[in-house]
């Protein structure tokens, strides 16, 4: 009996095509080079976001520079 280390299968991001979690799959997580750039596209596109939450005191910074927006701070 051999004893082979079975293939993680990881769908990918981008066609959600299932391929090998393994270091031959040099485009890991996603199926090929295209998906790859698909999507590098969408973030360079700023399809995708990252969300962000404000504070009470971002709100209170951001006022005092639209007040006076030669003010500085240094």
């Amino acid at each position: 009996m051999s004893s082979s280390n079975p293939v993680t299968l990881v769908a990918c991001p981008t066609c959600q095509k299932k391929s090998p979690w393994s270091t031959e799959n040099l485009d890991r997580p996603f199926c090929s080079p295209r998906c790859k750039l698909i999507d590098l596209g969408a973030w360079a596109s700023e399809s995708y976001s990252i969300p962000q939450q404000t504070s009470e005191e971002d709100e209170i910074f951001s006022e005092d520079l639209n007040s006076d927006p030669n003010k500085t701070f240094l």
